[in-house]
This record gives C-alpha cells, structure tokens and sequence, in this order.
C-alpha cells in the first residue's frame, strides 16, 4: 500500500485529532499504514513507524499487586490477599496506586515500559493446589468479577479522558494447573463454562475495567486456548470497544512444538490471528520470526491484508485509548512525578491493605488482642518471622517491615525474642563435612554447618553458616553458598533430603535432577545421575531449631510462630503443590512451641490454604494472610494488638486434606462437587471465613415480597448489632439456593456482601437488592441462560456454612420442556456422563465428546420420544483400527432397553467424521437415554433424530 503525501505540520492528520471519533481516527492510520508497517504492530515489541511519527510500543508491564520487574516500586498484599479484604474500594484504591507508579516508569522509559499492563489474573481459585494460586482472587466466580471490576478500574483510571493503563485479564480459559499446562486440555462442559468460568472474563470487560485479554497456555476440550473461537465469538461481544488479544509469552510456538497442534508456524500464526489474537509475545524482543511467520501465512493465503487490518486496529485501538496520539498538553497524567513511586500516600494504602488482608481464622481463650501493658515478653519465632518474599510477579521491596519488627517497633528490642526455629545440621563424610569456602565454593572442610529450611513437597534450602548464604548449583554443577535464595525464575536453590538411614542422606538437587556428589578430590558437584551415584552424607544436628524455639516460648507470656510458603518454591508458576500440609519442619515447629506456651498464635504468610488441622484443634489463635508485601510486620501488629480489628474474609475454601479435591486436572466443578458451591463435606475453614475480636448478632430478616418475576427484583434486608464491647467489622454475605431444578444446584452461591464498621452496641440496617434475572443458570437442553420456575432460599450470615438467617421466596420464570428430537442433540448437551471427556469438532470451531474406555455414557434425562423416532444419525469419529458401536438405552446403561446400535468404523483421526445410521426400535413418552461407547477413542458430535 502507498502511503499518501504529508499533511502540512499546520494540520495534524486526522489520527491525531482527538476531537475526532476513534473508529475515524484508526481508519486514517490504517489507511497510512503500508502492509510492512502493520506487520511490525502485531508483536508484543511494536515497531516505531518514524515517517508517521509513531514510536515503539511494548505490551505486557506486570502490575499484579504492584510494578514488577523494574526496580523499587510500592509491594502491595499478593493478588489473594487484596481479595481477603472483600473491599472493592480498597482494591481499586490500590489498583489507581499501581497505575501511578506505572505511569511514572513509563515516562523513563517509554520503549521499554508499557502502559499495557497484563493484570488482573481472573481464573476463579477453583483448586488450591494450583501452583499460581497466589495471582487470583476468588474461588467464586462473581467475587473475581467484582474484584477485578474494582482492581481494573484503578489501573485505567476513572478521569475523563485517556486511559491511565490498559488492564489486560488473564488467563483465558479454564487454566488452574500448572503441571503440564501447555499440553493438558481442561474439560469444561456448557455449564461450567458459562456458571464458572466466564462470569470472571465477562463482568470486568461489560463493566470497561479491562481492554485486554490474554489467552491461556493449556487447551480446552481438545483445542489451544490461543484458538479458542470464544475469543471471537464470546469475548468480543461483550463490549462495543476494540478488544486487544495479547498472546502468552511463547505461546505461539507452542501451538507447533509442545501441542503439536499446527503443522509449522505460518499456519499456527495464521490460526492465531483469525482466532482473535493480535499481538505475539513471542521470542523475547525480536519480532523478526513472528513478521516471518505471518508473512508467509499471505503469501500462502491462510490469511488476508483484511485480517492483518483487524488485528492492527485492536492494537492501535488501546494506544488511541491512552492518549498516545493526542496533544501533550491534554495528557491528564503529565503532573505524576517521580516522587509518586513509594511515597508516602502509597505506604500508608499498603499498610491499610495489608490490615485488611489478615484473617483471624480461630480465636478461643481472649489471647487476642494482645495488651502491651501486660505483654512483657513475646517470643516471635518461625522461618518467615523476620523476612519479607517477593513472588514472581511482585515489585522489589522498597524496604522490608517484618513480623519481629513490628513487634519491637511496639514492645522495643528487649521484650522480643526471637529465633527462626530452623534445624542447623552438618553434612558428615568420611575425612570432615561440607564447608563454604571464602569464595563461597562447597568442599570438604573440618567444620561447616547450614540451617535448613523445609518448605515442603520434598523441597529444602540450604544457608551456610559460614557466608550466610545460600547454596546453590551453578551451570557446571558445582555447588556455591553464595545466592541470596529463591529468587530467580529458575530456582536452583532447593534440594530433596533423602534419607536412607536414621541418620543418613543424600541430595538431589530439585531442578536439575541430579544428585550431590563428593569426588575423591574433596570437589562438591551435583552431578550424580542417581541416587546410587550419589555420596551418603551423615547428618548430624548442632542445633534443634524447635527445641531452641520452644526454650524461647517456655519464658515468654505469648509465642508466636510465623509459619507459610516461599512463593518460589513447591507452589508457584510451573510448579503445583501435591499436598496441603504445613512443611512437616514447621509443623513439628509449631507443636513444639504449643507444648512450651499453651499461650502460642500460629501466624501463616502463604500463596495458598494450608491444611492445619492440629494446630486447629489445639492453639487458641490462628491467622493466615497471603505474602503482605512492605509492610507486612507494621500491618500484623496492629492486629495482633486490637489497632485494627481483622477485616479479611477467606476468598477460597480451606479443605481438611488433599483427599477432599478432585483430581487437579478435572475441571468439571459440578460432577465433583468442588468448591464451596458444591462441596458437600466438612471445610477445615469455609469460604467467606474471618472472625472479629467483636461479636455480632443478626436479626428481623425481611423480604420486599415472597414473589418475584423473572425479570423483577428483591429486597433484602435485615439488622446486624454490635453485642460485644470494643468496636469492630463484619462482612454481611448474602447467598441464596435454588431448592428444586432440573438441573443440579449449587448448595449455595455468594449474590452480594456488605462491609460494616460498627461501634460497640451499635446497630445498622443492611440491605440487598437481589435480581431474579441473576439467579438464572445456563440450560444445557436449549444451549442458552434461563431463570426456572422454582422457590429459592435466602442466606445471611458469617460464611457459607456460617448462615444467621434465613428466608424463602418464589421465582416465576420457565419451566423447562422436555428435550424437542426435531433440533439435533448435542453430544455436549449431556446431564451426566462417565469416562468421557471433552474434545475438538474441528481445529476452528466445534465441541464433542470423546470416550476414555469401554463402557463409557452419556445421560441425556426428559428426552421426548412421543414423535416416533425411527432413525438416528450419529455424527462420529473413531481413532480406533476396529469398528466400535455407541448402544442407545433407555433409562439405564447397562440394562436399560435397547433402543438402537450405531455402527461406528475407523475414522483415522478425531476430526473426520462420518454420518452413521441406525434404525430405531419403537418407544415413547418422556424418558432418560443412555449413549454407551464400546470402547475408548471414539468421538460423538450429535445425533439427529428421523422420522418416517
């Protein structure tokens, strides 16, 4: 394309005149724009168009709880613990916060820092185990909306004008596993992922909070997430705006490597593209491979000089959006100076944040709130009692307050003991022990000792004595306690013990796989390709870290042991937890220092839940908040001492023990009865969990009426009173039942939630209006959202399983019909089914069924027969090199009556697929069909149902 004449300097070109709409604007760079410069827009590092006067533009500035990767910035509360609070000011108080100071980087460094800032993470905390637990907010779809809404908000600004920053949501779609994540596929039937999965993706991007979306690593029912046809289709429908689909880092090509799902990279790009993705984030900051790839997908007509034109449009939709082509002095944001990063307003926002983001989870005995006036001596203790971890995705601490110094910041130096109750060993061999040279470097030395920190999943650190670092292994295999700990994206700091004695071990370094050997020169290498190779060290204790931990509590009035995670290690990005235990070191910590003080508070600073149920049974007080960023210490003491009472609220369900999950990568919340919408055992700590140092009473539940349409509203409302002495702050939450449906409800489902400050006796009327259009769910027999005919319960109380009050009223909206055999059945469209899993109609669009082993059904329940079906067409695939049968019965799968068999030959591939016909036996009325595959890999797209 040629570029048209230069406008005179006198009269900007109508892409940079702000007083002109923005679609003209775009249309007036698009039309400027050779075919070469829109290719150099479709990479995360977008060419600078000089003629045009268009500079670089870089997206993906990570801005999850705080400016990440770029030096010294305000660390808020990790994206978890913001959730606790249940506090939608707050958030995006500190969202607007996080916005600043991206702007101000922004503005040193506009090449390399971008306002299209990849945040807020979205995917509803459906398994705790997910190793990036910490980045989400809820386990409930509708709080993640409301969050996100609130977090978006603050990073875009709500000025009038250009956006401060373009919030970008991630991951898209059904991505909590970490093991495997680029090869899994997540089975998501119709109703989870319209009832689970995309309310999250949905409210943020209709309420404006977010402009941008970022597809997952995983696939979803047998497709990339990158193809995923819902970006278009779904996504994009949402809102009137431009859109911008911004790739995961490498994602790309993935689609050709890992998934092998494309055949090379032109059809992968172009896949990509046509999906809905705009931007590649793909080889670092060259876009050579990506322009390659996408120029090819032309010259071999997988793609058009169209579909370029509707990618560059949302990519230059959001730099419009920002004011980048508007005049400097309409720039609402000139007058942020450097002074805004950390100052003094953003220290206090994150103290306040990480106040509200503590969770009293048990409290018996009055220990808590401590008095300082009788408090004469704490013994503070634990491996994270006196340190601050940065994660992945968090900025670098300004500074650190920790737990012990917001205690001696109250009590003074003199009153606080502290210790890390850390086991300090020796690793013996024959001839000495391991030792840190002056250089750092591991030998064979007459003494040496390391402390020996236990953060579970059979992963240790070790920290040398003698340098007061850690040990690590460098990239020839030697071995150096010279590294400050976990803090790089590899981690080669952590090593498993592996004992093969009482008193011996070896060790294997964890990310290299290799195991700890001394060669007969005395050099340390971790070179050992298995554990016979090995060298057997004897470990020999200098000092008992729980003992000398316990001697501390003996002689304290109150102990207090900071226990949690290292947000690098055995939970976090790459890497899912197996378990939900305390690491077994602080858990024999935490019992010991009980048996020396029954007058111990077990603090936990985590990414994620633990399973705690000793300390449950047999402490007084327990509190967890995720990792609290700079002020974590200051924030813990004016809890602990009745400053501020615990505002946080549990976001996610704490289980008992990892036997009461699914399997990680089952992702079907409705057939497992996962999360607190479905669970039907016993929690440890239920969703929506937190105490007060007050008490609160709940009274005079009423309704506005007992009756609602469809289309109507309800009022509820209800008095909530201070019964206690001191003042204090509840979380007031509102959830409702569907008591009879057609489909299986969720045992209870968070609508909305008050936070109230009340003085001691004081009262305060709260009150809900509650939609009956939001009570609908997604109808799996008519593909579509509808509100049934049927009673609903009103819940008010503490949590989910916490419930004060109680109400019923009347909705008076469809009665769903029976299945209608003149409209093909989805084999998606299933109400039950058993070893089945989700799978690709075709690599652009398209959902069936794929069976996993003989025996496998599908349950179709009120299926209308009355018509006289005679024949049925199933569409079918078959991997297998034998003809398989799908059987079609009647109300049972094994004995039920035979209503017809459908031959099924081999097909090769799962997506070619064949139309086979089967003759139907007579029957009528309304019944349950049965579909049972012979065996495994066969594939059920629909079935169409004929009559003579």
């Amino acid at each position: 394309m040629t570029s048209p004449p230069s406008t005179p300097l006198s009269s900007p070109p109508p892409f940079r005149d702000p007083a002109r709409k923005l679609p003209e604007r775009i249309d007036d760079l698009l039309e400027r724009l050779t075919l070469a410069e829109k290719l150099g827009l479709l990479h995360q590092h977008q060419a600078a168009v000089p003629r045009l006067g268009l500079a670089s533009f870089r997206t993906g500035t990570e801005a999850l709880h705080g400016v990440a990767w770029l030096g010294p910035a305000t660390v808020f509360p990790q994206a978890v613990g913001l959730a606790t609070s249940w506090n939608t000011e707050l958030v995006e108080a500190v969202g607007s916060a996080v916005g600043d100071e991206v702007r101000v980087f922004h503005r040193r460094d506009p090449a390399a820092v971008g306002l299209n800032v990849w945040a807020p993470v979205v995917n509803p905390l459906r398994d705790p185990r997910w190793g990036r637990n910490e980045e989400g907010y809820s386990e409930d779809p509708w709080l993640t909306g409301r969050l996100a809404i609130a977090y978006g908000r603050g990073l875009a600004g709500t000025a009038p004008g250009p956006l401060k920053t373009a919030p970008t949501l991630k991951h898209f779609l059904a991505y909590n596993n970490e093991t495997d994540r680029c090869t899994t596929s997540s089975n998501l039937p119709p109703r989870v992922l319209h009832d689970y999965e995309l309310p999250a993706f949905q409210a943020p991007i209709e309420a404006g909070a977010a402009v941008a979306v970022m597809p997952s690593y995983n696939l979803v029912n047998g497709r990339p997430a990158h193809l995923s046809p819902l970006i278009n289709d779904v996504l994009r429908g949402w809102t009137e705006d431009d859109l911008l689909v911004v790739s995961d880092a490498g994602a790309p090509a993935n689609l050709v490597g890992l998934q092998q799902y494309c055949a090379d990279g032109p059809t992968a790009y172009a896949a990509a593209l046509t999906a809905g993705v705009d931007s590649f984030t793909q080889d670092d900051n060259d876009a050579g491979p990506s322009t390659a790839h996408l120029t090819a997908a032309l010259e071999q007509g997988l793609l058009t000089e169209d579909d370029i034109d509707q990618a560059v449009r949302h990519t230059v939709a959001i730099r419009f959006r920002l004011g980048e082509f508007d005049p400097p002095e309409l720039d609402p944001y000139a007058d942020l100076g450097e002074d805004v990063v950390g100052c003094p307003a953003h220290r206090q926002l994150a103290q306040e944040a990480a106040r509200q983001s503590i969770v009293l989870l048990k409290h018996e005995c009055h220990l808590l709130p401590l008095d300082p006036a009788t408090t004469q001596r704490i013994a503070i203790v634990g491996p994270l009692a006196d340190t601050l971890y940065e994660d992945w995705y968090s900025g670098t601490l300004p500074y650190r307050v920790t737990a012990r110094d917001g205690l001696v910041e109250r009590l003074g130096a003199d009153a606080v003991d502290f210790c890390e109750g850390v086991d300090r060993i020796e690793l013996r061999v024959p001839g000495g022990c391991l030792s840190a040279g002056a250089d750092g470097v591991l030998e064979i030395g007459t003494a040496g000792g390391f402390d020996l920190f236990d953060w579970g999943g059979g992963a240790w650190t070790l920290r040398s004595v003698q340098t007061g670092s850690y040990v690590t292994v460098t990239d020839d295999g030697s071995l150096r306690a010279d590294h400050p700990g976990p803090s790089t994206w590899v981690v080669n700091e952590t090593f498993e013990l592996i004992l093969t004695g009482e008193t011996n071990a070896v060790l294997r370094h964890r990310t290299g796989d290799r195991y700890v050997v001394v060669s007969a020169e005395g050099s340390v290498t971790a070179t050992g390709e298995d554990a016979s190779a090995a060298t057997t060290f004897t470990l020999e204790t200098l000092v008992d870290g729980a003992a000398q931990a316990a001697e501390l509590a003996a002689r304290a009035d109150v102990a207090i042991v900071v226990t949690g995670n290292h947000p690098l290690v055995n939970g976090r990005e790459t890497e899912d937890r197996e378990e939900l235990d305390l690491p077994a070191g602080q858990e024999r910590l935490v019992r010991a220092v009980q048996a020396a003080n029954p007058r111990t508070v077990l603090v936990m600073s985590s990414s994620y839940p633990f399973a705690v149920e000793w300390a449950d049974r047999e402490l007084p007080a327990l509190l967890w908040s995720a990792h609290g960023g700079q002020e974590y210490g200051r924030a813990l003491a004016d809890v602990l001492f009745g400053d501020a009472d615990p505002a946080g609220r549990l976001p996610q369900t704490w289980y008992r023990s990892a036997a009461d999950l699914p399997d990680l990568l089952d992702y079907d919340i409705v057939a497992t009865d996962a999360t607190y919408l479905y669970y039907r055992g016993r929690p440890l700590y239920p969703f929506g969990h937190g105490l007060s140092y007050a008490t609160f009473a709940y009274s005079d539940l009423q309704l506005s009426s007992t009756s609602v349409p469809a289309d109507g509203e309800l009022v509820v409302s209800l008095t909530v009173t201070n019964t206690s002495s001191r003042a204090g702050r509840e979380v007031v939450q509102l959830y409702t039942h569907q008591q009879k449906s057609r489909a299986k409800q969720p045992l209870r489902q968070l609508r909305d939630f008050r936070r109230i400050s009340l003085a001691a006796g004081e009262s305060i009327r709260v009150e809900f209006e509650l939609a009956a259009a939001d009570l609908a769910y997604f109808d799996v027999t008519r593909d579509r959202r509808c509100v049934e005919t049927a009673r609903h319960s009103v819940l008010v109380g503490r949590s989910c399983t916490d419930t004060r009050l109680t109400a019923a009223f009347d909705v008076h909206g469809e009665r769903i019909p029976p299945r209608d055999l003149r409209i093909p059945l989805a084999a998606t469209a299933f109400d039950e089914y058993c070893a089945i899993t989700l799978t690709d109609t075709t690599p652009v669009r398209g959902d069936a069924v794929r069976s996993l082993e003989a025996g496998a059904w599908l349950l179709f329940e009120d299926v209308d027969l009355t018509l006289g079906a005679s024949r049925c067409v199933a569409t079918v695939a078959s991997e297998q090199q034998r003809p398989a049968t799908l059987e079609l019965r009647l109300d049972d799968p094994l004995h039920g009556t035979l209503l017809g068999t459908i031959e099924v030959p081999p097909t090769g591939h799962r997506h070619t697929w064949a139309q086979q016909v089967a003759t139907l036996a007579p029957a009528d009325g309304v019944r349950t069909v049965y579909v049972v595959f012979s065996s495994e890999q066969i594939s059920l797209e629909k079935l169409t149902f004929l009559s003579d």
